[in-house]
């Protein structure tokens, strides 16, 4: 099956919008074997988006658009959906009743015409309900296609996808097509593919498919069958082989990333940690408590990003920081020896380095010192980050400090360099 994703709006045309429902319908699309040909985003004209839709009809099966359904003038999608396919716009009378008990439930203003614009499908078309919103999605299949409409907002989209159009696309799949994403951190892309080509030209089913991410990488394995159980009996000794072939780089599997992993990881486990932060800001920190739990593990986090905050309220003594200079091995093994000590965590971690656009004199852009204390051992990672932006920087030096605890916990070796307490 063939599909296209078209994306309305102006804003997605212009740039400040990211299209991310895009990759989303994307992503699902793939879980069930759906080939995605084509990605088209247009504006809220009406014309062009006539257009776009008839192109789409002509070369796919099936068609998903997003974005273009609630109430203001310029959203237009249903309208030229239904025009490019001949059919009639008409008022949903189950969903105009859920809309206007919703306004009533909310104790929402007057429930204006154009709001009511929203419950208007194109005629013989299935509502799919929006509890995110207000705008519904619709489905219908009309000239051999099956059209499929989402709303645009990324927080209504998502759960749409995964609460109305998955199960669509399970009635249509024959058997079940199920994957694992097995996630590493200390290779690049182009190592990992090559180290994996052999084996994947092996393999027709289960397939193995390497992606990079920002700072780490991921292969996906992915299996049809007739039944889920199937599918899991066909990955495993492919997950299991893979992660073989890559040892302590390959650090988990179907998580979000890296932080989410060794956060997750220190809950389970029960260990305290505390930080230190100087070049990365805060982000560590941050990083850990955007996953839910993070108060059974983060005991708090300082920013002490000059060396009088370092000196006033950790202690460094100015000696070392006019001797050895902030960033260096010497100023990271106290950032986390002290963040450990001062708020009583099992690990510290000090995070000191150059984010840039400007060097020290002394280290190029992109030098970080990243250490892990835990109360035996100090451990320090030195890395020269080529990195086209101080984010870049700053995101790298958190992966480094994450994966130097998930190898300590793991019983890994943690770093070459290992400084006596």
């Amino acid at each position: 099956m063939k599909a296209e994703i078209i994306s309305v709006g102006t804003e997605l045309l212009l740039g400040t919008t990211i299209n991310t429902d895009a990759a989303d319908v994307a992503l699902l699309l793939s879980e069930y074997g759906i080939n995605v040909y084509w990605q088209t985003v247009v504006g809220d004209n009406p014309g062009r988006v006539i257009e776009a839709v008839q192109r789409a009809k002509s070369r796919a099966d099936m068609i998903i658009t997003t974005g273009g359904l609630g109430p203001t003038c310029d959203d237009l999608t249903k309208s030229a959906l239904a025009e490019a396919f001949g059919l009639k716009l008409e008022l949903n009378k189950g969903e105009e009743q859920w809309l206007r008990n919703l306004w009533v439930e909310r104790k929402y203003s007057e429930l204006t015409p154009n709001n009511l614009q929203q419950v208007m499908l194109p005629e013989g078309s299935t509502p799919l309900r929006n509890d995110w919103g207000t705008a519904p999605g619709c489905t219908f299949t009309a000239d051999g296609v099956l059209v499929i409409m989402l709303p645009g907002p990324p927080g209504e989209c998502r759960p749409m996808l995964q609460y109305r159009v998955r199960p669509i696309l399970a009635a249509l799949s024959d058997g079940v097509i199920a994957s694992h994403n097995i996630h590493f951190f200390g290779i690049g892309e182009s190592e990992m593919e090559y180290r994996l080509r052999d084996y994947m030209n092996e393999l027709t089913n289960p397939t193995l498919a390497p992606y990079a991410k920002q700072g780490e990488c991921l292969v996906r394995v992915t299996a049809s069958a007739p039944t889920a159980e199937k599918a899991e009996e066909m990955m495993a000794p492919v997950v299991e082989r893979v992660r073989g072939m890559f040892g302590e780089l390959a650090y988990g599997m179907d998580c979000a990333n890296l932080a989410e992993y060794t956060t997750r990881l220190m809950i389970e486990r029960g260990v305290t940690v505390a930080a230190a932060e100087s070049c990365t800001g805060g982000e560590f920190t941050k990083a850990i408590t955007d996953i839910p739990g993070a108060s059974a593990v983060l005991l708090g986090g300082m920013v002490v990003y000059t060396n009088e905050a370092k000196h006033k309220l950790l202690g460094v003594s100015e000696e070392l920081l006019r001797e050895k200079g902030a960033v260096s091995y010497e100023v990271a093994v106290e950032l986390a020896r002290r963040a450990r000590e001062t708020l009583g965590s099992d690990l510290g971690i000090g995070i000191t380095g150059l984010a840039g656009p400007d060097g020290d004199g002394v280290h190029e852009v992109g030098t970080v010192f990243i250490s892990l204390a835990d109360g035996e051992n100090v451990w320090v990672r030195e890395k020269h980050i080529n990195a086209r932006s101080r984010a870049q920087v700053r995101l790298y030096a958190c992966q480094n400090a994450f994966d130097m605890i998930r190898r300590r916990l793991d019983g890994y070796s943690v770093e070459e360099i290992r400084v006596d307490p």
